[in-house]
């Protein structure tokens, strides 16, 4: 199996194919709009504006597990997402990404790329200490920690990087581009 023989839900239900993103340097991450990581909208809309044109895409699923921060409806999202971030790459429907009913795109995504940290800094250090609360082997298991973690896949359908809700998005951006 690959990412290749995935599908997502679009907003309206649809199933999307995975396949049709053949080809292409992909951003997969989970999303939420009332999240202090919320504002990396804005650096995930500037690199879609750079890089589309050139094979790049991003496919946003927003998910309300972590402390039930995108509460809203589909449309209500991408009403916030449009109107805040003027966001114009492809919006999921609202999906779990842990756990018994985690869609399969993200359980895929989970065992290609497992936890590796959130890395260093204040951001790193809170996170850590707000999983820890919550959950104290969080480090022993792939799950998605919270919102905005991102993985990138390579043109080739390979899960290449998975990058923390805490890691710069520079390191993300230099990423697709060497990937490009």
């Amino acid at each position: 199996m690959n990412i290749y023989d995935l599908s997502v839900t679009g907003q309206s239900g649809q199933d999307i194919s995975l396949r049709d993103y053949e080809g292409k340097v992909l951003v997969v991450v989970n999303t939420a709009t009332g999240c202090g990581f919320t504002p990396q909208y804005k650096e995930l809309e500037e690199m879609y504006e750079k890089y589309n044109e050139e094979g790049f895409d991003i496919i946003d699923v927003p998910c309300n597990q972590f402390a039930g921060q995108t509460p809203g409806t589909d449309e209500e999202i991408t009403e916030f997402c449009t109107l805040k971030y003027h966001t114009r790459f492809p919006q999921m429907k609202k999906a779990d990404v842990n756990g018994e009913n985690a869609i399969p795109l993200f359980s895929y995504l989970k065992s290609q790329k497992g936890f590796e940290g959130f890395g260093k800094g204040p951001k790193a250090m809170a996170m850590g200490a707000l999983l820890k609360k919550m959950d104290k082997n969080y480090k022993e298991n792939p799950d998605i920690k919270w919102n905005f973690t991102k993985f990138v896949i390579d043109r080739s359908g390979n899960v290449v990087a998975r990058f923390e809700p805490t890691a710069d998005m520079g390191e993300l951006d230099r990423c697709v581009r060497e990937l490009l």
